[in-house]
Order: structure tokens, then sequence, then C-alpha cells
């Protein structure tokens, strides 16, 4: 009889498993496989996630339960997601051969891979590359690791990735494998959040690069570029020595890491305040940013000179674009009520009447600086020359 019984609930649970292979949605495959009831499955629908395991693609709907459920856990953890790009805004890097002679002192002062926590400049030999990490980089990933879920997404290959992980996370406690390199995109030449595990209504992206980030400009916070060797102002068209070969560097408690760790603190701070009551899930962190990022020129009207190709549309202008996310009103004509002129040229009839009128006359960088810094610059730190064919 108990023979018989074993038999039957056997029976019953081949039957059981056999129904629930046949009614399996696939949430998941790897490797051609089903990863809930392991039928070999054709379909290449969804997204893949090689950087999580090799050869996984989950299904739409099995992203949105993912990112569904681990949304409400960072909201009770008080985190958001935080998206990284590696080079030129956690550090750079530049082959050996493209070191010039003034550079060549860097050579003797390279750190131990095996001990990477105790410096800032690296020898690769096996990638043929000297890597510099940004002052302060290790402050910033300590402090922002307690407000945010934090991804590294680079578009360089994988084998690089995962070696500036081992070098900005050795004991891989913010980044979590969570390295999402060039292969991992699903666009050619575009960053995506397709394919990070977090809701889009909360996170935030540093990145040095704008035009890769076309679908998600709101959850970007654009960085200054971080251009140590002389090999990456050449290839950004800067005509100037590189810090390297001024022997000179980003200061650790005022430079580009350190101003915007206080902004994302801000942000975190705003999203989570108690006073907008308990429902966090219907919170937009690209609201926040939004609303932080006006207040840095809020209050001033700007009228440009000379800054725009003659003809080029105005509005359609990079700097113009910036100047209004910051929160200064732009306009194309003079009136009492303009705070600012901008000029390349301190000849121009608009200089003049900055100058006579007792407004401001600055430079375009003045407002580049202000999106950098996150505040209004002093005015007097932006002067305008006048061109030498006028002098």
């Amino acid at each position: 009889m108990d023979e018989l019984r074993r038999t039957l609930s056997e029976l019953k649970h081949l039957r059981r498993a056999s129904i629930e292979k046949d009614m399996c949605t696939h949430p998941g495959v790897i490797g051609g496989l089903c990863i809930r009831c392991g039928q070999k499955v054709d379909d290449q629908s969804g997204v893949a996630f090689g950087y999580i395991h090799k050869d996984l693609r989950l299904g739409n709907d099995e992203v949105a339960r993912i990112r569904k459920r681990d949304f409400k856990n960072l909201l009770r953890q008080k985190k958001l997601y935080l998206v990284l790009d590696l080079d030129h805004t956690l550090l750079n890097s530049t082959r050996l051969l493209d070191i010039t002679p003034e550079e060549e002192y860097l050579r003797s002062q390279t750190h131990a891979l095996q001990e990477p926590l105790k410096g800032s400049l690296f020898r690769l030999d096996y990638l043929h590359m000297l890597t510099k990490l940004r002052p302060f980089v290790r402050t910033f990933l300590k402090e922002a690791s307690n407000l945010f879920e934090m991804y590294i997404y680079t578009m360089g290959e994988r084998a690089y990735a995962m070696e500036m992980a081992k070098l900005l996370d050795p004991e891989n406690v913010h980044f979590n494998s969570k390295v999402i390199a060039q292969g991992d995109c699903t666009q050619r030449h575009q960053k995506g959040l397709d394919v990070v595990l977090g809701h889009e209504s909360a996170v935030l992206i540093l990145d040095d690069t704008e035009p890769v980030w076309v679908k998600h400009k709101d959850n970007l916070i654009l960085m200054e570029r971080y251009n140590f060797f002389a090999s990456s102002c050449r290839q950004f068209g800067f005509n100037c020595k590189s810090l390297s070969e001024l022997k000179s560097d980003e200061s650790e408690a005022d430079g580009a890491l350190a101003t915007v760790l206080e902004v994302l603190k801000q942000i975190h701070g705003m999203f989570f305040d108690q006073k907008l009551g308990d429902n966090l899930v219907d919170r937009d962190v690209r609201k926040v940013l939004k609303t932080v990022r006006m207040e840095v020129l809020k209050g001033c009207k700007l009228v440009f000179s000379r800054v725009f190709p003659t003809k080029f549309q105005a509005e359609k202008h990079q700097l113009w674009k910036m100047a209004e996310q910051l929160g200064a009103l732009c306009t194309t004509e003079l009136d009492p009520s303009v705070t600012h002129v901008v000029s390349t040229d301190a000849g121009t009839e608009k200089s003049h009447w900055a100058v006579r009128e007792k407004r401001f006359l600055v430079h375009p960088r003045w407002i580049e600086a202000a999106n950098y810094l996150w505040q209004k610059q002093p005015e007097e730190n932006f002067p305008v020359k006048q061109t030498k064919s006028q002098l």
C-alpha cells in the first residue's frame, strides 16, 4: 500500500511538473534554457543582462517585476540608484605609448596594483596603460553608497571596465559586480537604462558625455571632464598643457566629485522629505533634479552677443538651453530687466550697453562654470576681452 501511495504521489508530481512546464511563461533564459522550467527556448525577445550572468536574457514582464520589487526594497532603505560613467568622470587613462616627455616622471610614481586603496596612479602593463583616479573618488564612492545603489556604465570594453572597477572598488562593496560595458548596450554608440534594473524615476546618472544619453537627459548630471593626461587634452581639442604635465591636479575639497556629492545629497534629501508624505513610489527624482538645477541662475536675465553663429537659431544653441535649465531667462533683445550680457567680444554694441548700463558682461564660460559647480559664479572671474580687429 505504501509503495502504491509513493507511486501515485510521484505520478502526481510528474503530472504537476508537466503542466507547469506547459504553462511556463519563460521569464528568463540562460544559454537557451528557461530559468524556471528548464525547457529549451528559441525566442530572443527581452533584454540581455550578460553582466549579471553570462547569456542571461530576461523578458520585459520579468524586468518590470524585478524593477518594481527592487524599487520598493530600495525605498525602504532610503536609497536611490546612481549610474556612474568611468572615463573622464571617475578616472582618466592613457596608453603608455601616448605619454609625453613631460609625463615621463609618472612612470616612477605609480602604486602597486596589489594595494589599490593606497594610491591613485596605476600602471596596468597587460593593458599597456596608466590610469589616474580622480581626486576624492574614494570618499565620494563611500559616501554615495549610503544613499544610492550604484552601477558602473562605460562604453569601454568589459575587460577594461572590470579592471577599473577593481581599482575603484577593490573589496567589491560598492558595485557588487554591477558593471555595464560596451557589449551590454542595446543600441550602438548609446547608453540606455533598459539594461539597468532600476526604476527610471529613481535613477541619477553622472557622465561627462551628454549625447550618449539621448533618451535619459532628464536623469543626467553632466560632469566636467577629468583630463589628467596630455592624450585626453589632445582628444578633446585642448591646446594646453595637461594637469599631469603641469604636475598639478584637481582639488580634493573643491573638485568636481566633492561638488557633485553635495548636489546628490541635496537631491536625495528632497526626494525623501517626510513633509511630502509617505507615498514615495509616486515621486520622481528627475523632477527633483530639475528643481535643484533651476535654482542656480534663478533671477538672471541673459542676452547673448557674438556667441552663436550668424543666422543660427539662438533658442536651439547648447548654451541657451543650458542657461534655461539653470533657471535663467534668455532673450534676444536688450531691455532694462536684462542682468547679464554674455559675449565673446567686449567691442559689440550689446557689450557696450552692458558696461554703460552697469550690467554684468561675462564670457560664455560663466554659464558652463555655473553648470558644473551648481552655483552662480563671481562675474568678475569671467571677463570679456575686445577682439584684436577692434583694438
